[in-house]
């Protein structure tokens, strides 16, 4: 199971229609809609500020969020839209969906490097270069992985680990169908450069033109 899912806080809304989303709103909410899960939907309202601080963080479409709503059991959600304010671009309302734990949905699930210290490419002066340092998955809501492990241990300059390198929970796949790099070992720099320039004296050389090297060979 993921070890934090973060809470996300909200109250219930007392009235329904514009007039009760609009003094939500002047009171410094945003109001919102909780459906699904075979139970009635629920009115709330969310801290505008406590929102704006969870969409600046980024991925809250594919976050998954325990919902805390007073005088109510905790249910974990997912968020289905966000409406703006078409000048402000500022939230307005959301809506919420109910997951059973049979549920399957698209998460962000970090990636963790074993035997960094012990990889051939890294002892060797190489450098791990991380492409995705999260991998987007279809999961299961009642078993969503901590995270995924890459090992590094026999990895060499110039190797790649790719997604297809990587043992799965069970029930989880990636969201994209080709086999995707998650990070590379290469080489230091100073070697890049030392090889770079060998390419381009190589290069230089041939491109002599035929006639000055004629000239040479006489």
């Amino acid at each position: 199971m993921a070890g934090e899912i973060p809470d996300l806080h909200a109250q219930v809304r007392t009235g329904t229609g514009k007039g009760a989303a609009r003094q939500a709103r002047r009171d410094g909410m945003v109001p919102g809609i909780v459906f699904g899960g075979d139970v009635d939907p629920l009115p709330i309202n969310i801290p505008f500020n406590a929102l704006l601080k969870q969409l600046k963080a980024g991925r809250f479409k594919s976050t998954l969020f325990n919902l805390k709503v007073e005088g109510h059991d905790d249910v974990r959600v997912i968020c289905r839209d966000v409406q703006r304010d078409v000048v402000k671009d500022l939230p307005t309302h959301l809506d919420l969906m109910r997951l059973r734990r049979t549920s399957k949905i698209n998460l962000f699930i970090p990636v963790e490097f074993l035997n960094e210290e012990e990889a051939p490419g890294i002892k060797k002066g190489g450098v791990l270069t991380v492409v995705r340092p999260e991998v987007e998955l279809m999961v299961t809501a009642g078993d969503i992985p901590e995270k995924i492990t890459i090992d590094l241990a026999d990895m060499e300059i110039g190797d790649t680990a790719t997604i297809s390198m990587v043992d799965l929970p069970q029930g989880a796949k990636p969201t994209i169908d080709r086999d995707f790099v998650i990070a590379n070992i290469s080489a230091p720099s100073g070697l890049r450069a030392a090889e770079d320039e060998e390419d381009g004296e190589e290069t230089a050389a041939d491109e002599v033109p035929a006639t000055e090297q004629d000239e040479d060979e006489n």
